[in-house]
């Protein structure tokens, strides 16, 4: 599968029948896991098709998929493809969110793991979809399962592979100023786009990735997984990025690169820096980057650690996700620009729907094999988005005189959270909901991981006494916790434009003093403890009693080394949700003290609610007895 013409399919069939003349080569490899061959792989897919169309679902029918990262979601998503249409879901969704995706896409049935307790159980149940249990196989190949149907088979079986044309994947892709829109991709969009990023990094059967990103997500999906597997490479399968893990699958595993969103890139320099990861026993030959910015020194960085080219590319859903890359070696790669274009047509249109000239700043177009050519149902947003044959981006940009695209500016207000694209007006809406909310307004605040994080300013009912935390947790019984708001704010009256409007963009600034509290030393033995860690995670000379740990500059990744510096410290297990519910310095020593309460003796509790409370020993006392 060396030679490009090889690999160039247009539908999962195709790819089946490459497949089936390299039985041996390796397929799918995972920690701690037996490979899973090219030959075992084809069969199996041809198995889940069989029992899929059995049971009546074949082409165009829209199967959901909940399950965690690892080869199993990976087989999955290619057994699923491969005769239907799979819609790859969060796992982390609540249930307001499984109950909108599933109706939205009308799915036929729900693949979910066996064991997994998830709402979106209970959701299927309440709108009569079939719930499939998938079992893996831990003993044997990665990959491999057993599915369990629930309810009657069809009595009308369907038979056949997709066709180039048949819809594959279906996501979604969230506005500000409307519903999220569906976005289907057909067998012949994923597969061009496959080949576009294998041709723009050179990809053949010797290369093994290192898969550390979501497969419900279009970068793990076609950057991370067909892409190796169209050209007969290998592709190691994980639960997603772990700080305690990764150098350990450098060693093991031996992959020739790995592709990341720029945060994680951070996260890797620091396990370098750290001595944590022996950068002699990387055997990487590039490492690639999308899905958000990557910043010019954090590419330096890498490129110096590694000693190999680092490869930023752009894409996004709509593109069945690359659109431009920067090239390999000898070619020039540029730090700030996205590179040149890969795979579809690009072009800058100015607002009247003319191609602008190159140097010129405008709107961002892509049109080729691999652009869906509308969203589903919703002729309004393809009126706008799809001009002349080409399809708006949203993304402001350039050409520099080399033919290199820079984006300059984003027109969409959707926040993009270290490469997680999260809709404000999904966030505003679940907050208003609270009795106690009367207007609440989402936008970003600029984070130096993640590039943009979540803040909230909110008019309450006094009345109420609403606070931040209640909020906060009432967001996160709705929504999946990377939607969680990092800070929420109060305020009397929201800012608003010249035309009465709320303008999200320009909040963090006209805020700002809000957003940056006082300084106040911590004054517990507790809060402490606690800045300390922070300090040595965050990198900081002092954290005050009322610093917000996202706004420091946290993340989930680096939330994930506080916790485990916690649960060590304390002697309990911490959750790692706790963090987000309460991000500010005072409100995490006070969930951890109380948190010791079930394990403490009368003394000791004595001690820790003098700690929280500031009240005498006496008092204390008085109130136990009472």
């Amino acid at each position: 599968m060396n030679d490009s013409s090889k690999h160039k399919f247009h539908s999962a069939g195709e790819f089946l029948e490459s497949a089936k003349k390299i039985p041996s080569s390796l397929a799918i490899l995972a920690p701690a896991r037996k490979p899973l061959s090219y030959g075992q792989l084809s069969q199996h897919i041809d198995h889940v098709v069989s029992l899929l169309n059995d049971y009546g679902l074949g082409k165009n029918d829209r199967i959901a998929i909940v399950l965690p990262n690892g080869p199993e979601m990976a087989v999955a998503f290619l057994s699923v493809i491969a005769g239907a249409t799979c819609v790859p879901l969060n796992p982390a969704y609540q249930e307001k969110e499984f109950d909108f995706y599933l109706s939205d896409i009308d799915a036929r049935a729900v693949i979910v793991q066996a064991g997994m307790d998830s709402p979106v159980r209970s959701v299927a149940g309440s709108q009569n979809i079939p719930i499939i249990e998938l079992t893996p196989l831990k003993e044997a190949e990665a990959g491999l399962f057993n599915l369990k149907f629930t309810g009657k088979t069809s009595a009308n079986p369907k038979t056949g592979l997709s066709a180039p044309d048949d819809i594959a994947l279906v996501l979604h892709t969230s506005g500000t100023t409307s519903r999220p829109k569906i976005v289907p991709l057909t067998q012949r969009n994923i597969f061009a786009s496959a080949y576009n990023v294998s041709l723009s990094l050179q990809l053949n059967d010797s290369d093994r990735c290192l898969n550390i990103m979501p497969l419900f997500h279009i970068h793990g999906l076609i950057a991370a997984l067909l892409s190796s597997l169209t050209v007969g490479g290998s592709v190691i399968c994980t639960s997603g990025f772990s700080d305690t893990k990764f150098a350990d699958w450098i060693e093991r595993l031996q992959p020739t690169w790995y592709t990341a969103v720029p945060t994680i890139h951070q996260m890797v320099l620091e396990l370098a820096e750290k001595k944590i990861l022996n950068t002699e026993q990387a055997k990487f030959r590039f490492i690639r980057s999308s899905s958000s910015s990557l910043p010019p020194i954090v590419m330096e960085k890498l490129e110096s650690t590694f000693n190999v080219p680092v490869i930023e590319a752009y894409g996004m859903t709509e593109a069945a996700h690359q659109m431009a890359s920067n090239p390999m070696p000898p070619l020039k790669r540029k730090p700030g620009s996205v590179g040149l274009p890969a795979g579809p047509e690009v072009a800058i249109m100015d607002d009247k729907d003319n191609i602008a000239p190159n140097g010129e700043t405008g709107e961002i177009v892509i049109r080729g094999v691999n652009v869906i050519k509308g969203y589903e149902n919703n002729p309004d947003a393809n009126k706008k988005a799809f001009p002349r044959g080409w399809f708006r981006t949203g993304d402001l940009g350039y050409f520099d005189v080399e033919g290199y695209i820079y984006i300059s500016g984003r027109l969409k207000e959707i926040i993009n959270r270290g490469g997680q694209k999260v809709s404000p007006r999904e966030i505003d809406e679940v907050l208003l909901e609270h009795h106690g909310v009367l207007q609440a307004v989402t936008f970003s605040v600029p984070h130096s991981r993640l590039g943009e994080a979540i803040a909230v300013a909110a008019v309450v009912d006094k009345k109420n006494n609403v606070t931040e935390k209640e909020l906060r947790q009432h967001v996160a019984d709705r929504l999946a916790p990377y939607k969680i708001p990092q800070q929420i704010i109060f305020v009397d009256s929201i800012p608003k434009g010249p035309t009465g409007k709320v303008q999200r963009i320009g909040l963090a600034e006209k805020l700002s003093d809000l957003l940056k509290p006082e300084y106040i030393s911590p004054e517990t033995e507790t809060e402490i403890i606690i800045a300390g860690f922070w300090q040595e995670v965050l990198g900081l000379d002092q954290v005050g009693k009322y610093d917000n740990f996202f706004a420091l500059g946290g993340d989930s990744l680096l939330a994930t080394q506080v916790i485990s510096r916690l649960t060590k410290e304390f002697g309990f297990d911490v959750p790692i949700l706790t963090i987000f519910q309460y991000p500010k310095l005072a409100e995490l020593a006070a969930n951890i003290v109380q948190s010791q309460f079930s394990s403490t003796d009368e003394n000791e509790l004595i001690n820790l609610i003098t700690e929280i409370e500031n009240l005498s020993e006496e008092d204390v006392v008085n109130r136990l007895k009472n």
